[in-house]
């Protein structure tokens, strides 16, 4: 009889420690990206390219648009009550430091009030960074301050947004700009002046239209 349960047992162990081993199938950590629109005001959290949240935002005033494009998120930090709220997600924004945070103004979600960065309530805030690790893709489109929505628009000095940094990317192509930061300065209009003529264009210091499409941008980058 001690031999039949011995034999038993033998058979039962493998088994056992199989099933004490095996991660049950809830346990995967879903597929997640973010999706805002600046003009519409929603930012929704995909999970396995399904819509999970959306939470109202405040995106960028006229004279400090939100960048549009698709960035990651590259840092974060946690602070007591702050004018970034409690929480804030870093994206890799190449001309500037843009991120994701909370706000005690909360009169300003869903309106163009912030410096470039997308707010969010604090509790929404907190919900998100729990959820998104770094490395987590983030699309921003929409707006009037950008090609990704409302088409091509007349560039001239002073204008800012990720149309200019994307027209000023164009120009240093082409060895007529120094740098890139979404801002139409003065060194902007002597490289357009340049690339005008280049071109055969009529001479001026704006980037019309047609300038832009012969430099390539599209209305959708």
């Amino acid at each position: 009889m001690r031999k039949g349960w011995l034999l038993l047992l033998a058979a039962l162990i493998p088994v056992m420690l199989s099933a004490g081993s095996a991660a049950p199938a809830s346990s995967r950590t879903p597929e997640r990206m973010i999706w805002i629109e600046t003009d519409r005001k929603p930012l929704t959290v995909y999970e396995d390219q399904r819509a999970a949240l959306v939470f109202p935002i405040a995106s960028g005033a006229a004279d400090t648009p939100s960048p549009l494009g698709v960035f990651r998120v590259v840092s974060r930090f946690e602070t007591e009550s702050s004018g970034f709220g409690t929480r804030f997600l870093g994206l890799n924004v190449s001309r500037g430091q843009y991120g994701i945070h909370g706000t005690s103004k909360t009169a300003s979600i869903r309106q163009n009030a912030s410096h470039g960065c997308i707010r969010l309530s604090v509790r929404n805030a907190e919900t998100l960074y729990r959820l998104i690790p770094n490395g987590t893709r983030v699309v921003i489109e929409g707006g009037p301050f950008g090609p990704l929505n409302w088409g091509l628009r007349p560039l001239r000095e002073g204008d800012r947004g990720a149309d200019v940094y994307e027209l000023q990317r164009r120009l240093m192509q082409r060895g007529l700009l120094g740098n890139a930061d979404g801002v139409f300065g003065p060194a902007t209009r002597q490289a357009v002046r340049a690339v005008r003529q280049a071109l055969g264009l009529p001479p001026g210091d704006q980037a019309d239209p047609a300038l832009q499409r012969r430099l390539g941008m599209a209305a959708f980058e």
